[in-house]
């Protein structure tokens, strides 16, 4: 379980190219930790300084929550009602 917040990473680096659009649907995560939030800020970091669009799509309550708390939440644009996007 702790390798998951390198393993996201590791794969979704290698598709971080200018003008992609990459989407993490997040339908089936309930728990996320310092590795996870780790992962996301590092791909949001990566993504925006390559000119990729980073969707993030049906975060849960307690991922919302969580994002929100940590002021993530911020750094992504309402796209709907479960996805935001880094803008």
């Amino acid at each position: 379980m702790v390798e998951s917040g390198n393993i996201l990473r590791t794969e979704v680096q290698k598709l971080i190219k200018p003008g992609a659009r990459i989407v993490l649907d997040l339908t089936n995560v309930t728990h996320c930790d310092s590795m996870g939030l780790g992962a996301v800020i590092a791909l949001y970091v990566s993504s925006k300084s390559a000119g990729c669009r980073l969707d993030l799509i049906n975060l849960g309550q307690k991922i919302r929550q969580l994002f929100s708390m940590t002021n993530l939440l911020s750094l992504f644009e309402p796209a709907a009602d479960s996805s935001c996007r880094i803008p």
